[in-house]
């Protein structure tokens, strides 16, 4: 498994929004910006159950992430890696997580949504800046 270098790890701290890519059933790529989280091993992501990037990470579990600093956007981490694992459990209270992080408040849930966590393990890292 592949590191988040510490040089760029706060990256993934800040209000960074991630473009993680995944792979249709056609085999077209489809780029999606998310809020992100790192647990210090692998980087959370977090989405409705049913959505596209939900079915293309059930199928196919290969991603790529782009994720630059907002405060200089000359300087990124890049991710390739695996979907490590996949639940349901925890998703809501992840998804009011990042949802403060980013705009301050919960997320508005709709009562039929189900939140899917994403783990994912990086495989190839690289940074720039």
């Amino acid at each position: 498994m592949a590191r988040i270098p510490d040089s760029h790890a706060d990256i993934l701290r800040k209000k960074s929004f991630a473009h993680v890519a995944t792979v249709g059933a056609d085999g077209t790529p489809q780029v999606t910006p998310v809020w992100v989280d790192y647990d210090g091993e692998y980087i959370l992501i977090n989405s409705a159950k049913g959505r596209k990037k939900d079915r293309n990470m059930r199928a196919r579990p290969d991603v790529a992430l782009s994720v630059l600093d907002p405060d200089n956007p000359y300087r990124y981490l890049g991710v390739q890696g695996k979907i490590a694992e996949i639940t349901e459990e925890g998703g809501a209270a992840h998804i009011h997580k990042l949802s403060r992080k980013y705009g301050g408040r919960d997320y508005p849930l709709s009562p039929d949504e189900v939140r899917v966590i994403y783990k994912i393990r990086p495989t190839r890292v690289w940074t720039m800046g």
